[in-house]
């Protein structure tokens, strides 16, 4: 939208300074190494799977728990539940759309894991598809959303009763839905700071003289130690181009991810920011909006 809207103002030849300021938990923007709002979900989808593990675990009958986790056509957001891992209680099997879905071995891997355990954590992406290019989720209907994408939803529920009727276990399905890019009280303070720097070199840049870019972050993580500085990338990069996970980053198997990735996203989520309380919930900002009018 900013780089239509730039172009446009250049061809009536009017002024206006277009800077985009990246903002999707999808994490699929080219040209930067992520995007604001990516790691607070991420932190969030972690500790949630994280959480539903230990209570999967207090019961001694068998259980397959199936979590549907948003990512239409990049599994940054579903990769993410591997994080949990780290503290010993992430998901067995891991399904992002960088892969083609085969139900059959879908069924054979839980199926596996547990015979073995008793127990069977999934994590899914909502946009896992076969190899003909079909959406696994049942509800790909007539509804859609903002951009005219077919909306999904519903593959939790679908795949815990595929798995339900093939092996006779206790099996639930979770659909993390909106509270995945809403839950404030499990932010970054990492992505809070870097949101706010994206911003401001917004801001700044423009009142500078710059136009027709975006604010990119350009990251190292060397020896462990992370380092993010903003650069402004041409709006002609960033759209209409989808960044995935790379495939390297994914196992073989197409069933769970790689230390790349963990080493990639883990910086992210470091830190909590501050969170003033009222009555002992979290106090949000209450904005005026206040129309101004060209002068």
């Amino acid at each position: 939208t900013c780089n239509k809207i730039s172009k446009y103002m250049q061809k009536v030849g009017y002024e206006c300074r277009i800077m985009g300021i990246p903002k999707t938990i999808d994490n699929d923007l080219n040209g930067t190494d992520h995007c604001p709002g990516f790691a607070s979900a991420a932190k969030y989808i972690a500790t949630s799977c994280a959480e539903v593990w230990q209570d999967a675990h207090v019961y001694d009958t068998g259980m397959v728990t199936v979590i549907e986790i948003m990512g239409r056509h990049a599994g940054w957001l579903a990769g993410s539940a591997a994080l949990a891992n780290l503290i010993g209680c992430g998901p067995d099997l891991l399904y992002l759309p960088e892969v083609d879905f085969d139900m059959e071995q879908f069924v054979k891997d839980v199926t596996d894991i547990y015979n073995k355990t008793g127990k069977c954590l999934v994590a899914v992406s909502e946009g896992i598809h076969y190899a003909d290019g079909r959406f696994v989720s049942e509800a790909e209907t007539s509804a859609t959303d903002g951009f005219g994408h077919a909306q999904l939803g519903g593959l939790a529920v679908k795949l815990a009763d595929i798995i339900k009727n093939k092996t006779g276990a206790k099996v639930r399905g979770i659909e993390l839905s909106l509270l995945q890019r809403c839950g404030a009280h499990l932010a970054s303070h990492v992505d809070v700071e870097e949101a706010k720097m994206a911003g401001r070199v917004a801001v700044e840049s423009a009142v500078a003289g710059s136009t027709d870019k975006m604010v990119a972050f350009s990251c190292t993580r060397e020896g462990g130690t992370y380092t993010c500085e903003p650069v402004l990338q041409p709006l002609d990069i960033v759209a209409n181009f989808e960044k995935k996970v790379p495939r390297e980053w994914i196992n073989a198997a197409g069933n769970g991810v790689e230390q790349p990735f963990l080493d990639y996203a883990l910086p992210l989520i470091q830190g909590e920011p501050d969170r003033p309380k009222e009555n002992a919930l979290p106090r949000f900002a209450r904005l005026k909006k206040v129309l101004t009018t060209e002068m």
